[in-house]
């Protein structure tokens, strides 16, 4: 079981930017594909981007061109650039290993006022 530690959230007004950091074990970061997952009050948890171990991404269309999704193994740290943020992307962001079962951690809210 791994459990990563998400941070960077914040409140912003839309059209704002946030970057967003998950840090967790070398061997977990560095050797998984990542995902960057998000749920709304009400809603499920959804996944939004994700990156491979050969740091091939793929993205959600309701975010694709707007967020960046990037992986630093030097630093053990996966990283979510979100640019343009609507009032729909609030939510409580977080990162969890593609396929696994681990816990999820507390993640890191983000708001963004219209």
């Amino acid at each position: 079981q791994v459990q990563f530690v998400e941070s960077g959230g914040g409140l912003v007004q839309a059209g704002g930017t946030l970057r967003l950091s998950c840090a967790g074990p070398a061997e977990a970061l560095s050797f998984n594909d990542i995902g960057w997952y998000r749920q709304a009050p009400g809603l499920q948890r959804e996944l939004v981007a994700q990156i491979t171990t050969t740091s091939i991404t793929r993205y959600a269309d309701s975010v694709k061109g707007r967020f960046t999704i990037s992986r630093d193994n030097v630093k053990n740290t996966v990283f979510l650039q979100m640019n343009s943020l609507k009032p729909e992307d609030t939510a409580v962001y977080y990162c969890h290993r593609i396929h696994f079962t681990d816990n999820w951690g507390q993640g890191t809210q983000v708001t963004v006022s219209s």
